[in-house]
């Protein structure tokens, strides 16, 4: 034990991207110790796979319509992409690094909440199947890589058509013919394939292109050289705007993400997955948004976003610092719910909606040398959404989400609608609902920060402070009777939930401390 008023000795603890010292983590918004358990995880989930080796390679000579699995060779670990939410798996084909490869990407189910919420990961390989068949049928030339197939925990496995045996493809294109001529749904590019051995990977997966130098580099590779340079801000711009102009040329009858169901269809009838809300499902944090919901109205969406910002408030041990910062956000997410009217038209409150990629930042974007969008990747995220909901990317001041200039975001938010306005001028006779007029409103109105703080869960309070309430009031931030009225319509007997808030801190800080500690 260690004597009463002496300090253990400390250590440094792993985490996913390096380690981190007791007093760093102490200062972080986030949950460290939900984040302690990572990197043990993915030690333990990435044994398991590499033990798969011969699985993952006969998964892909399925997909394939190859004869035989030993021309497929997964790379050695070492080549292996891991990101925040996914592993990604190069796998040769022909068997030598010199040869082509493809990606196997894989949820990882420590980061999705699939421990919490079974089915997450099959959740999120389905999304990201239906956002690759809704871009293939609806604005292919939106640049993304190419899905080969996707299999599911289940050990069900659905290959693109043109890779099915010759006798199975004829047979589809004929049943496909016939669904047309009758006036029936057709099916996606994806149908059911059973293996021959009918062994899984107990996992769910995609195989995707893989996208190598030759076809672009991450932007985020020369974003700081680079950022500050007109041209290639106006290539990466006008590239962009042509995305989301061919994204939002269907506009779709409910709020959601698509996905496709056990026989390939594609539909809009998934609840519309962000990493906010897996992230917070894989802290064990109620969302409540069932997986089959999708929204009707705007209005039901917002509501349904401000809930679960209520919720982390209420379930994330370390939410709060002390009393103030409770009362700042409890004051926050109050006046939220309040306001929210005010930055939504009523005449959109049904839609249109669109299809948003919501998690577009420099690393899924591969660009040329002048900085012309060659591909989109990583689309899990993305799903159909409000109008008002589509911006400009947050990053595009190179500062983080709670931390944007005003004066600086203005003038590249400008650069940016002119050169979208120029794009939807070519296509306006295609188009009954301009873009950046709706982007240049939600910008004068503030729609822009309201949206943002929306889809920021620990920057929702910082964005509120500095570009919502100054519209209202610049007083109240230095008035105590605001926050302590505030606090009386947050819940009633709100005080008790601003002391319980408070004890949860200060056990959190106890169990952080001992993570730390030496072991004995």
């Amino acid at each position: 034990m260690v004597p009463i008023g002496i300090s253990p000795p400390l250590r440094r603890r792993r985490l996913l991207r390096g380690e981190i010292t007791y007093s760093a983590a102490k200062e972080r918004e986030t949950n460290v110790l939900h984040s302690l358990n990572y990197w043990g995880q993915q030690n333990q989930y990435f044994e398991d796979l590499r033990g798969k080796s011969n699985l993952v390679e006969a998964a892909v000579a399925h997909h394939l319509g190859l004869k035989s699995s030993s021309c497929c060779r997964v790379a050695d670990s070492n080549e292996w992409l891991s990101g925040t939410f996914n592993v990604c798996i190069p796998v040769y084909i022909g068997g030598e690094k010199h040869c082509p490869k493809l990606l196997v990407r894989l949820p990882l189910p420590y980061r999705v909440g699939e421990k919490s919420n079974e089915g997450n990961a099959d959740e999120k390989v389905r999304c990201e199947a239906g956002t690759y068949a809704w871009l293939q049928q609806n604005c292919p030339e939106v640049p993304v890589p190419r899905l080969y197939g996707f299999g599911l925990s289940t050990g069900q496995k659905f290959t693109s058509v043109d890779k099915l045996p010759f006798v199975a493809r004829c047979v589809e294109s004929l049943r496909r013919c016939l669904l047309r001529f009758l006036g029936y749904p057709v099916p996606s590019a994806y149908v059911p394939h059973k293996s021959r051995s009918g062994e899984g990977l107990g996992a769910g997966y995609l195989l995707i292109e893989y996208i190598d130098q030759s076809r672009g580099r991450m932007l985020s590779e020369s974003w700081e050289e680079g950022r500050h340079n007109a041209k290639l801000r106006e290539n990466l711009f006008r590239s962009l705007s042509r995305i989301i102009i061919a994204a939002t040329r269907v506009s779709q009858p409910k709020i959601g993400s698509f996905t496709l169901d056990d026989q390939g269809c594609l539909k809009l009838g998934n609840r519309p997955l962000t990493l906010e809300i897996q992230g917070l499902e894989n802290e064990h944090i109620p969302v409540d948004i069932p997986r089959g919901l999708t929204y009707s109205t705007v209005d039901s969406y917002v509501n349904d976003m401000l809930a679960f910002h209520e919720s982390r408030l209420s379930n994330q041990p370390n939410a709060v610092n002390d009393v103030q910062d409770c009362l700042f956000q409890i004051a926050a997410l109050t006046v939220m719910r309040t306001i929210r009217q005010l930055f939504f038209r009523p005449e959109l409150r049904r839609g249109p909606f669109y299809m948003s990629f919501t998690d577009l930042h420099q690393s899924n974007i591969f660009v040329e040398d002048a900085w012309n969008i060659m591909s989109l990747v990583d689309l899990e995220w993305a799903c159909a959404r409000p109008v008002e909901m589509i911006h400009p990317p947050f990053w595009l001041t190179n500062q983080s989400v709670d931390e944007i200039d005003f004066a600086e975001y203005e003038k590249i938010h400008t650069e940016f609608l002119s050169v979208l306005a120029e794009e939807e001028l070519k296509h306006a006779s295609q188009r009954s609902l301009h873009l950046h007029r709706i982007m240049e409103d939600g910008w004068t109105k503030g729609t822009f920060w309201y949206a943002l703080a929306l889809d920021s869960p620990t920057g929702l309070f910082r964005i509120f402070y500095d570009h919502i309430q100054p519209n209202f009031s610049k007083d109240h931030i230095i008035n105590p009777a605001f926050f302590r009225i505030m606090m009386d319509y947050w819940a009633v007997g709100a005080n008790k939930f601003v002391q319980k808030k408070v004890k949860d801190k200060e056990q959190y800080d106890k169990l952080l401390l001992e993570a730390f500690a030496e072991p004995s």
